[in-house]
């Protein structure tokens, strides 16, 4: 769609203004102008055709695609760019193709188009130098244009500032017409100046607008620049280091030319080759997965070529080349030492690389691309003679860039690949028995100081979780402590109400006899049960008034066993209530005044809900026939267990 729309937009107002290029190449226009129609009716039919996403879903259903286009502004840009507006031809004439001017509204579609081919291109910056270069082009031809149209108006020669007059040959051509416009455009929005000066007001008021524009087009142009040179710039400072920076610091501390000369050889291999140091933080923007694809792409043949690395899974082989660095090396410079700690293994992308003697001269090997070397010591393979040092010593010969791997990166890769891991130590134990660089004995003490520390850290993690109990223990220990106490509170209160009953049962059966040998026995056995009616009713109150007393002793224990204990207090409290009245030593407590107090409440008046009163003898010697006559009565009427009962 960008060439009908450029066409439209810059044939319609040349056809317009240029009258006599309009008229001399007529069916040349209006052939075009109806395949540029043509083309805008098929584009109609392609985009009401055309899929869209939803929610991330290509939309592909056709009613919903004819709904979403007619429903939108795009679709009245394009039906008002389309209406036939060529029959106004008749009206105005052929000569007149500004009736053609709604063609122009079609530019939404023109914006579109630059917009992907900006995103698709790989040299968006010369795209957009470009794309702001053709825009100043159309602003400078519809100026061109306005210009001849005004000259036209007020006529060619009447004054210096307007297009000289035709009749001369010099400026008769159609070509020298046009050029003359453009230059004369040119001039004002380049802001050179050197134009004439305008005599008319309309030739003042153009120059005016002419004017302003120039300052847009000049500010436009001179932003989009310095915006393509700074994103040329952060380009080059993300591919690689500053050089500036690092210079700076070189002469600030007085370092040696030598060194300083070899730094410089070192970012000029960067820049002439475009060796990228920094490839990770420029796809850093990327998801992961695309990451990862690009890595793959790149670096996975490299990688493969290593010997452990063979017959790996690919899912180990691409997190690994996620971690590989890239390096470059210098003429003359060491890659490793002999005796070094390896913290790292190496594969040579290009360059060359020599394996020399101490001496630094001597070779014994030229190693290439392809090749590797340090694999064994990221490995940390048991009973390693070398322990994980250098055995030689590696030397660029030219500019090498190699990429590295750490060991840090190897181990946390292999921290999820455990059958990955025992296949690379196992590769690698099989080359240092080849090299003979494995002492078996060495490897078996060191799996059993594994073992040993891997018994200390159990030992620990148990001495934790001990230390984290013993806390809780403590604290359930105390609580059972209390839940004691007061089940043995409950128990001493148990013993106290026994022995206070034992020594009646030793004069209950003193006291029968007697019962039976007195006078009146039965009028004094319905006075006595009408007496321990009204004392039962008395006992009754009082029990509820002791279980309320007894709640808090409950809730402190245990729970069951206390309230069965003090069930069993009560029944033994009711079931010797004339029992105790009875007894010698209750007796005496009653002569003194003392109460009694039931369920082990030590507050006065809160015992069993009553206190006893003291009574005089004759009722205490009345009360114990009673009781004996209702013994006999038992013995009479039930056999011996009926009798143990009832006392």
């Amino acid at each position: 769609m960008i060439v009908p729309i450029a066409y439209n937009w810059v044939i319609i107002i040349l056809r317009t203004c240029f009258t006599e290029i309009g008229l001399k190449y007529l069916h040349v226009w209006v052939t075009l102008d109806y395949l540029s129609d043509l083309m805008y009716a098929a584009d109609m039919m392609i985009t009401l055709h055309t899929g869209f996403l939803d929610q991330g879903i290509l939309i592909k259903d056709l009613t919903r695609l004819r709904m979403r286009y007619l429903c939108s502004k795009l679709f009245l840009w394009d039906l008002v760019s389309l209406l036939p507006t060529d029959f106004l031809y008749f009206a105005f004439g052929i000569e007149t193709p500004l009736v053609r001017i709604n063609r122009l509204f079609r530019i939404p579609r023109l914006n579109e188009a630059s917009d992907r081919m900006e995103t698709r291109t790989s040299y968006p910056n010369t795209l957009r130098i470009a794309k702001l270069m053709c825009y100043i082009f159309v602003l400078i031809h519809w100026n061109a244009c306005l210009y001849f149209a005004m000259s036209n108006y007020i006529g060619f020669g009447d004054d210096p500032w307007v297009y000289p007059n035709i009749t001369d040959p010099m400026f008769a051509s159609m070509r020298t017409q046009y050029l003359y416009c453009f230059w004369f455009s040119a001039l004002i929005f380049t802001t050179v100046g050197d134009t004439p000066v305008p005599v008319r007001e309309e030739e003042y008021l153009f120059m005016i607008a002419d004017m302003l524009i120039a300052v847009l087009v000049f500010a436009s142009i001179v932003g989009n620049v310095g915006n393509v040179i700074m994103s040329l710039r952060d380009r080059d400072n993300v591919f690689f280091p500053n050089h500036e920076l690092v210079k700076a610091y070189l002469r600030s501390h007085h370092v040696s030319t030598e060194l300083q000369q070899r730094i410089n050889n070192w970012y000029q291999h960067l820049y002439i080759n475009k060796k990228i140091m920094r490839e990770y933080e420029i796809l850093q923007q990327l998801p992961l997965h695309i990451r990862t694809e690009i890595a793959v792409s790149v670096h996975l043949p490299i990688l493969s070529k290593v010997t452990i690395f063979q017959n790996c899974e690919k899912s180990l082989l691409e997190e690994l080349v996620l971690k590989l660095t890239p390096q470059v090396f210098s003429p003359g410079e060491y890659v490793c030492r002999k005796g070094d700690v390896g913290h790292e293994m190496y594969i040579i992308k290009e360059g060359k690389l020599a394996v020399v003697a101490d001496d630094g001269v001597t070779e014994f090997a030229v190693l290439g691309a392809g090749n590797f070397f340090g694999e064994i010591s990221i490995l940390n393979i048991k009973g390693n003679k070398s322990g994980n040092r250098r055995t030689a010593n590696i030397k660029s010969i030219g500019h090498s860039d190699l990429f590295s791997l750490s060991k840090e990166d190897l181990t946390d890769v292999l921290s999820e690949f455990p059958s990955a891991k025992r296949h690379l130590e196992e590769k690698g134990r099989q080359i240092l028995i080849k090299m003979g660089m494995l002492d078996e004995s060495a490897e078996v003490q060191e799996m059993e100081a594994e073992k040993v520390e891997t018994k200390v850290k159990r030992l620990e993690s148990i001495l934790e979780n001990l230390q984290t109990k013993l806390p809780r223990l403590m604290v359930e220990l105390e609580s059972s402590n209390r839940k004691i106490r007061g089940r043995v509170e409950q128990l001493e209160l148990q013993v106290a109400v026994v022995e206070i009953q034992l020594p009646h049962d030793g004069q209950r059966g003193e006291g029968a006899p007697g019962r039976d040998e007195g006078v009146g026995g039965e009028a004094d056995w319905e006075r006595e049960e009408a007496e321990g009616e009204e004392e039962e009713d008395a006992d009754k109150k009082g029990k509820k008034q002791g279980d309320n007393d007894v709640e808090d002793v409950t809730k402190e224990g245990d729970g069951d066993s206390t309230k069965s204990t003090n069930d069993e207090t009560e029944r033994v409290v009711e079931g010797n209530k004339f029992g105790l009245k009875g007894s010698v030593s209750l007796k005496e407590k009653i002569s003194d005044g003392e109460k009694i107090i039931v369920k082990g409440d030590k507050r006065p008046g809160k015992g069993d809900g009553a206190e006893i009163e003291p009574r005089n003898e004759k009722e205490d010697k009345s009360e114990e026939g009673e009781l004996v006559e209702r013994t006999g009565k038992t013995k009479r009427h039930s056999d011996g267990k009926d009798t143990q009962e009832s006392d």
